[in-house]
């Protein structure tokens, strides 16, 4: 789903995910275990901590959490004008998890751009890997 108000938007992805909110959390918050399903970077969940995400093709992404609260939501800042808020919800044996990937000013091109590939990427890539590996975490 996307969603836009005076020429911003935001993308939302609601995946279930088949193992408990811990362990989705630690794949969001642990460095080794973040690299496995998206970016290598210095990852951690401690709200003011800034870290880099080193994307393919992109390189060095400068990023700063801004809420965190174990096991249930994540918030940082992506490239200087997004925000990622990743939400677990328990759901039976398993956990919901919903991101919202939100800031992209659709009045400018690059950032219209980076909407367009972004939300198929989150949806049919990124997460789907999330959801992978988060069951095998021991």
């Amino acid at each position: 789903m996307t969603t836009s108000t005076r020429g911003t938007s935001s993308i939302s992805v609601d995946q279930f995910i088949a193992a408990p909110p811990a362990k989705v959390w630690r794949a969001l918050t642990e460095p080794d275990l973040h690299a496995q399903w998206w970016a290598p970077g210095d990852v951690a969940a401690e709200p003011g901590h800034e870290f880099h995400l080193e994307m393919p093709g992109f390189g060095s992404v400068p990023c700063k959490v801004i809420d965190s609260k174990p096991a249930e939501r994540l918030v940082y800042t992506f490239n200087g004008n997004w925000t990622l808020a990743w939400q677990l919800v328990p759901e039976g044996a398993g956990t919901r998890l919903l991101l919202e990937h939100s800031g992209f000013d659709l009045d400018d091109k690059r950032d219209r751009d980076a909407h367009d590939r972004m939300g198929p990427g989150w949806r049919e890539v990124v997460v789907p890997r999330l959801a992978e590996l988060a069951p095998r975490i021991a």
